[in-house]
């Protein structure tokens, strides 16, 4: 039994406060929060321009606080809240970190980790999806029109 005062919506939120600052500094508006025991452990947005780095999305930084300040690589006790469905890298960067849960806003039709015949996640780990799509889904097609 969840007794938490917390819904994923509202972590959600905080993950789509990330993918606006991603947005303002002309990044793709990926957005992520990890979440242990109610508490954000870690935030993040997509760094790729700022940073000329390819894998310097959103989940990766967030992989990379959430074990820092827990001190530990494995991120078994932890939810990733992050506003589109995770790429295949980032999927296989949550399959080593053993993250509990997932739960994602908006599908990534093109590069989604679902688009593979197999399942790049760690078993154990859950995924939620559609939490506050359409906000999520918004934003990045805003940020596309603008760039067009």
């Amino acid at each position: 039994m969840n007794l938490s005062v917390f819904s994923d919506e509202y972590f959600m939120k905080e993950a789509l406060k990330e993918a606006q600052k991603a947005f303002d500094a002309d990044e793709v508006p990926v957005g992520a929060v990890i979440v242990c025991n109610d508490r954000i452990i870690a935030r993040a947005h997509n760094l790729s321009e700022r940073l000329t780095d390819a894998t310097a999305h959103a989940e990766m930084q967030a992989f990379t606080a959430a074990s820092n300040y827990l001190g530990a690589k494995f991120l078994d006790e932890c939810t990733l809240y992050v506003t589109i469905e995770p790429c295949v890298m980032c999927a296989g960067a949550a399959y080593w970190t053993r993250i509990k849960k997932i739960i994602y806003g908006a599908k990534d039709e093109k590069r989604g980790y679902s688009n593979l015949s197999g399942n790049p996640l760690h078993p154990k780990t859950e995924v939620v999806q559609g939490v506050l799509e359409k906000d999520c889904s918004e934003l990045m097609m805003r940020f596309f029109k603008e760039k067009r």
